[in-house]
């Protein structure tokens, strides 16, 4: 019982899944994707339900969580990426409920593909074994390829799912194979055995050789300079609910991923010194994530597309935090989970108001578009408006806390250098961000140019007041949420531990 209550979350959400899938098939024809859409962001509730309970009972005073081990470890680590996961997967639900019926794409098994992704998601968060570790990640990436190419007339949806496929296989094999030669080397694939060899042993060339082909892997799955090309396509491709998913809860999965194998596999004191470990090539891969796609994104006339470069620059910022780590695990890895925490709603949210924006024939796609929309249309320009803001990280929006405990965390770590070049990032971020709010307040459309015209969904509407919400609570009040994440965080000891 106790067992089942510790995996309460992940059987939630499978047991969900295949209730979901089963109604599909079976039930009502009548409304039959609405009533998807309501009751796939009741299972993902549920799921985060659970997760809060869990957490608040005290997963540490159950002992059959052992015998999980070393397949899954179950800790508050994992239960916050649950909660997160769960939280993001309710809000792409709730969009995809307006936006699939607007655009006459109601195929139930849109639902159950996010559901089945979010479990890959929640297995890699908990991960304590190589095995898992994979077995998660390509649970996660098969359902986010599906919905890539949800939209089967599109041309580009179809282009945006094949290389993510291709790419995103190719970086599972190069992944693979660093767990494979991490084996040879150690004799384990638990990763605290492997972590415990590679200490013991110290980094022989196997081990680097593994170490560099698993940052390979995991740095195209957050979607990282260089291995970002399949993301602006991907995420342009795809219908904006399963962008939604995969900006929130896949990068977040990925993140989850890097953070479990980088702290617990390779915090040998030689692999984790600035002078000739990770922690080096991580940084410049920020300096070049941010850098690389806060400049393209700035000369993007899709409003989607700067959206998904954005997603990738956001990448950049995280990796900050996680090149923190080499001097303050703790308090590094807590702000990259409160840094996630706050770019799920701010990302969800953004991504639901231009889907509000537009109606089927009459999409909000550039940001020609957009013109005019904030006297035409002031609520939804408001609501887009607050979750760019966020975004921007300008207060007192979640946005802007995220980034400053990121930033502030680098600073504690003494990378000034690394701090300033993501503040100047942020700058020019901010460009783009507020490009979008002067085309909707002080542009009027062309003569003859089409005029998106916003849609009405409840769904979509309750999906954006969450959001809203949770954007303001977060900025306003943060303290309460960084507890947690500092909670979460705490399961990883200190550098070289």
């Amino acid at each position: 019982m106790a067992l089942a209550f510790i995996l309460s979350p992940l059987l939630i959400i499978g047991i969900g899944a295949l209730m979901l899938m089963l109604a599909e098939a079976f039930g009502p024809k009548h409304n039959r994707a609405a009533g998807l859409a309501l009751g796939s962001t009741i299972v993902f509730g549920a799921g985060f339900a659970f997760s809060v309970g869990t957490w608040l009972y005290g997963v540490e005073d159950i002992p059959e969580r052992e015998l999980l081990a070393p397949w899954l470890v179950i800790d508050r680590f994992s239960l916050f990426f649950d909660g997160l996961l769960c939280l993001g997967g309710a809000l792409a639900s709730l969009l995809a409920g307006g936006y699939l019926r607007e655009h006459e794409m109601e195929r139930g098994e849109f639902y159950s593909l996010m559901l089945f992704s979010t479990i890959g998601a929640m297995m890699v968060a908990a991960a304590g074994d190589a095995l898992i570790v994979f077995l998660g990640l390509e649970t996660m990436s098969l359902g986010a390829y599906a919905l890539t190419a949800f939209r089967r007339t599109s041309a580009r949806s179809a282009e945006g799912a094949l290389k993510y496929f291709l790419l995103g296989s190719f970086a599972a094999a190069l992944l693979l194979y660093g767990f494979a030669l991490l084996y040879g080397a150690t004799g384990h694939t638990d990763l605290a055995g492997i972590g415990e060899a590679v200490r013991a042993g110290g980094p022989t060339t196997m081990v680097i050789i593994a170490l560099v082909l698993i940052l390979v892997g995991l740095t195209f799955k957050i979607s990282a300079v260089p291995f970002h090309m399949w993301a602006p396509d991907a995420y342009e491709g795809a219908p904006t609910p399963a962008t939604t998913y995969m900006a929130a809860v896949v990068k977040a999965g990925a993140f989850a991923m890097l953070l479990r194998v980088m702290l617990t596999c390779f915090t040998e004191k030689g692999l984790m010194s600035w002078s000739a470990g990770w922690p080096p090539v991580l940084a410049w891969i920020a300096v070049l994530t941010m850098t690389v796609a806060n400049l393209v994104a700035g000369q993007q006339e899709s409003v989607k597309r700067m959206l998904a470069y954005s997603s990738v620059a956001h990448a950049g910022y995280l990796l900050v935090g996680v090149v923190a780590t080499v001097h303050s695990v703790p308090q590094a890895t807590s702000s990259v989970l409160f840094y996630l925490l706050t770019y799920t709603v701010s990302t969800a949210g953004a991504f639901g108001a231009l889907i509000l924006c537009g109606r089927r024939g009459a999409e909000a796609v550039s940001y020609e578009d957009l013109a005019g929309i904030g006297r035409r249309h002031p609520a939804a320009a408001l609501s887009f408006s607050l979750f760019l803001v966020s975004l921007a990280g300008i207060p007192p929006t979640a946005g802007f806390f995220g980034k400053w405990f990121v930033f502030r965390a680098a600073i504690d770590s003494g990378f000034y250098a690394l701090t300033i070049i993501a503040f100047m990032n942020s700058v020019i971020g901010a460009y783009y961000y507020l490009r979008v709010l002067v085309f909707m307040y002080m542009r009027e459309p062309a003569a003859g140019a089409p005029v998106a015209t916003p849609m009405k969904s409840g769904y979509v509407a309750a999906a954006l007041i969450v959001s809203a919400v949770l954007v303001l609570i977060l900025g306003i009040i943060p303290s309460d949420s960084l507890d947690v994440a500092i909670k979460a965080a705490s399961v990883f000891g200190p550098p070289g531990g």
